[in-house]
């Protein structure tokens, strides 16, 4: 039988890298009696990083679930990377979870990807509490951190519990609306001792409380009136209007813990369990029904609407697509219905799962997150329904890949295999690119960072067995004019038999930046039959890929036919397009043809103190500056750089900014190429074609 949805909740956990989401969750899993054991990150030994490269290298690569009972609840916790090339693993949890549990460092507080997770949580409207961890480490400071957090995301971060005791001495927390202790061993075994709030620690549990109650009454206007009129409220009425304000975004829980001493950790499953919203509270989404917005409501009894948030692919199990249910119910025995793709999927199994294992059940409800094996046309994004259903999730917008390379299989073996491992990649991985540059010829593999593709390249290796050579794409490259110019283009050749002849008279013209070639046709008098004409144009379509200065195509040129002459026998379609690219050829020696390179419209987020090595970085890299605008502590430079000096800007960026820094770029226009670098650039060019023809 489908859970409860109001016995529900799904919480994202977010956060710098490093920030202890995943022991945090381990410690979770223990407490529940999930595991018999608390999973280690250092160990390599965790339920949730499971996969080779996340133990390698003690990092968090891939969401991963667990499916947690806890006082009669089910908590999906939904474990997110901390790390910045795996932003979009956090963006597709985030999009599904009904709340948001933020970890921070009691030691480093309020970090860069901190402030992303708090940015995803704002836009996704959802409830979000603070979990201060490591409060055991050396250093660890509770009340400068929740300083941070008020001063930085939010005043309304307000602590829930104080910690009883500092870094090597922390042992417990205290509650402060119930005004009760507990305590904890501290090293790492289950459960926790009720007692009376420390002596030493009452007149600051007391002031905390007042806070944490002013903060809880602001969510009802009456209750507000009652208290400021000096009237005692009730835990009966203060703890439904606490959750009321946590739900509504009010009032941001603060909690300290240390996971790896499982310090702290019931008391946070139960505030997730007592104040986290269920999904029947969480209020209509935003739908489409055609081109038409509209509204789809939490209902248990509503038609069934699930959305495909994430898809893994197991070498040996073969594909899951795991799925959030917004609306209603489904059976095992039922089929499932694609509502984007328009195709019916086979259900083979519901599966609850915590991390790789799953646990088989026959129903899903709203709330639920469920894996389903073998989804044939599922991917990220997609909403399912049943037959006839109508309303469509809008899909996951994942940020775009800044940082690519070629690759070139090593082996026609690998070659074959290439393209299956990437379509594998690419369904597990949205935030992944892989495409075909038809200019550059090179097979561009694109992600968010050099540890992402990394990451992606030793898979390709290890899982399916593909080898690849990796390189810096080449830039594309254009070639134009500055200057008109005319030529004639004669081809006549005898052979002993019927000879070629063609001869035409061609006026080169640039044009503007974009416009792209346009040929026209001026000859009068007939001195070019009618019928030899298209072969003109096509000579010239077919020399202009070409180029003339190094290979690259040719663009924004106009192109006129003035003059010509014709033989009544020798003449044919052929003699023309060769005349055609002859003229070409003659006529660029006075076109002063001229290399164009991509210009890059680039948007970095920094903070204050980074704004000048950013700047000076830029001037550097050709770039020129365009605007500076200030988002909170954070500083938005927007600059115009050329490709050529981008590939490595995501590398640079991270170790010039401490990892602070992020940027996002897309294609402006296209530029001439300095004298001096393109001189460098044409003559590596040509010796790269010389070696080709050799």
């Amino acid at each position: 039988m489908a859970q409860k949805p109001e016995d529900i909740r799904t919480v994202v956990l977010a956060g710098h890298g490093g920030a202890g989401k995943t022991t945090l969750a381990e410690a979770v899993l223990f407490d529940a009696g999930v595991t018999t054991r608390l999973g280690k990150v250092e160990d390599g030994n965790t339920v949730l990083d499971f996969g080779p490269e996340e133990q390698k290298r003690q990092i968090s690569i891939n969401a991963a679930l667990a499916t947690v009972p806890h006082k009669g609840k089910t908590l999906y916790l939904l474990d997110s990377p901390g790390y910045a090339d795996f932003t979009g693993e956090m963006r597709s949890c985030m999009y599904v979870a009904d709340g948001a549990v933020l970890v921070a460092s009691a030691v480093h507080g309020v970090e860069v990807q901190t402030e992303k997770a708090w940015e995803f949580a704002a836009e996704n409207h959802l409830p979000v509490a603070f979990y201060l961890s490591k409060m055991g480490r050396e250093n660890a400071d509770f009340f400068r951190i929740v300083g941070d957090l008020q001063k930085y995301l939010s005043d309304k971060a307000t602590p829930f519990y104080l910690p009883i005791g500092a870094e090597a001495s922390f042992k417990g927390v205290v509650d402060l609306l119930h005004e009760k202790a507990y305590f904890s061993k501290g090293d790492g075994s289950k459960g926790s001792t009720e007692g009376p709030i420390p002596a030493d620690m009452q007149e600051a549990a007391k002031t905390a409380r007042d806070a944490l109650v002013e903060r809880i009454v602001e969510a009802d206007d009456e209750l507000m009136m009652r208290y400021l009129d000096g009237e005692a409220i009730g835990m009966d009425e203060l703890i439904p209007t606490l959750r009321k304000a946590v739900r509504e975004r009010l009032i941001f829980p603060v909690v300290p813990g240390e996971s790896s001493g499982n310090v702290g950790v019931e008391q946070f499953m139960d505030l997730l369990s007592e104040y986290f919203p269920a999904p029947v509270e969480r209020g209509p989404r935003t739908v489409m029904d055609g081109e038409t917005e509209a509204s789809l409501a939490p209902d248990p009894k509503g038609p069934f609407v699930a959305f495909c948030f994430k898809v893994m692919v197991d070498p040996y199990v073969g594909k899951l697509s795991f799925l959030k249910v917004l609306s209603g119910s489904l059976t095992s025995d039922q089929n499932i219905y694609n509502l984007v793709k328009g195709e019916e999927e086979r259900i083979s199994a519901f599966k609850l799962m915590t991390g790789k294992e799953g646990k088989d059940v026959k129903e899903v409800a709203l709330g639920e997150i469920v894996a389903i094996p073998k989804l044939h046309s599922t991917a990220v994004g997609d909403t399912m329904g049943v037959k006839g259903g109508k309303l469509i999730v809008p899909p996951l917008v994942f940020p775009q890949p800044v940082y690519s390379v070629a690759v070139t299989p090593k082996s026609r073996a690998d070659e074959d295999k290439l393209a299956n491992a990437v379509h594998k990649m690419l369904e597990e991985d949205p935030s992944l690119s892989f495409r075909k540059n038809p200019e550059t010829h090179d097979n561009v593999l694109s992600g968010m960072g050099d540890v992402h593709l990394d990451i992606m390249l030793s898979r390709t290796r290890e899982r399916y067995g593909v080898e690849l050579d990796v390189a810096t794409p080449h830039v594309p490259y254009r070639e134009a004019i500055k200057k008109p110019s005319k030529a004639q283009g004669k081809y006549k050749k005898q052979t002993g038999g019927r000879g070629q002849y063609g001869d035409v008279h061609i006026e080169f013209s640039p044009r503007e930046r974009g416009t792209g070639f346009e040929f026209q046709d001026k000859v009068v008098g007939g001195v070019v039959p009618k019928s030899f004409i298209p072969a003109v144009e096509k000579g010239l379509r077919e020399a202009l890929p070409k180029g003339y200065l190094a290979g690259y195509p040719m663009v924004d040129v106009a192109a006129a036919l003035v003059f010509g002459s014709y033989h009544d026998v020798d003449s044919s379609e052929m003699a023309f397009k060769i005349a055609a690219s002859l003229a070409f050829k003659e006529a660029m020696k006075n076109a002063s043809p001229m290399l164009l390179e991509p210009i890059m419209n680039v948007e970095v987020v920094v903070p204050d103190e980074y704004l000048g090595d950013v700047m000076g970085d830029f001037n550097g890299r050709r770039g020129r500056i365009m605007g500076i605008d200030a988002k909170g502590r954070m500083q938005v430079v927007r600059a115009q750089v050329p490709l050529a000096e981008m590939f490595r800007y995501a590398i640079i960026l991270r170790s010039m900014t401490s990892g602070r820094g992020f940027f996002s770029m897309e294609h402006s226009h296209y530029e001439e190429v300095p004298a001096d670098i393109s001189k460098k650039i044409i003559e590596q060019r040509q010796s790269e074609i010389q070696h080709v023809e050799e």
